[in-house]
């Protein structure tokens, strides 16, 4: 009989002599480590900013010697990707009530009504047809509460190649982001105000 909290005897030796087989390898594996391991005297130890001395690179017996320009020119880094600013977000949204899935584009800094809720995204990203997608858009989406108050139910980043990571959830209502897009039919809130 054991008592709640305590290990029997036999578990405990099996687990001390665990314990110490690994603490034995562990014990091994870093003596081995330290023997191949070569320390340099502090004269002979670089420090951070010095120049280096050029390394002189012999070829391997049969391959020919390296022109000088192969030599000495630098490894080619790659671009960092590049982000594309669009004027559209492409939403999806669901009334839960209903079972209706909507799509509708909003522009950015511009504020659009579904159901209850208030959608305006402030900046959408892409990337180019040729790269890794990645599509992402800042939004806030208020709520218009029963008693017509509103009310700031998400303020954050959506990713339309992960909808499920920041979509909004609410009772009745869910929204995430589809997309983003340079042109949309729908008009833009400057063409409305200037008719």
């Amino acid at each position: 009989m054991t008592t709640p909290g305590r290990v029997p005897s036999n578990r405990r030796l099996k687990a001390k002599a665990l314990l110490t087989a690994v603490a034995l390898c562990a014990g091994l594996a870093q003596a081995s480590a330290q023997d191949s391991i070569e320390r340099l005297p502090l004269d002979q130890q670089v420090e951070q900013g010095d120049d280096l001395p050029a390394l002189d690179v012999q070829p391997l017996p049969g391959e020919a010697a390296p022109a000088p320009e192969q030599a000495q020119a630098a490894p080619k880094v790659a671009a960092p990707p590049q982000r594309i600013k669009n004027p559209i977000a492409e939403f999806a949204g669901i009334d839960k009530i209903t079972g209706r899935i909507i799509t509708f584009d909003v522009y950015v800094d511009e504020t659009v009504q579904f159901g209850a809720l208030q959608v305006t995204p402030r900046v959408c990203y892409s990337r180019p047809e040729n790269e890794e997608p990645k599509t992402d858009s800042f939004v806030e989406v208020d709520e218009i509460t029963l008693d017509r108050k509103i009310r700031r139910i998400f303020t954050g980043w959506m990713f339309a190649e992960s909808p499920g990571l920041n979509a909004v959830e609410h009772a009745v209502y869910d929204v995430w982001l589809k997309g983003c897009k340079q042109k949309s039919e729908v008009p833009s809130p400057e063409a409305t105000k200037t008719n």
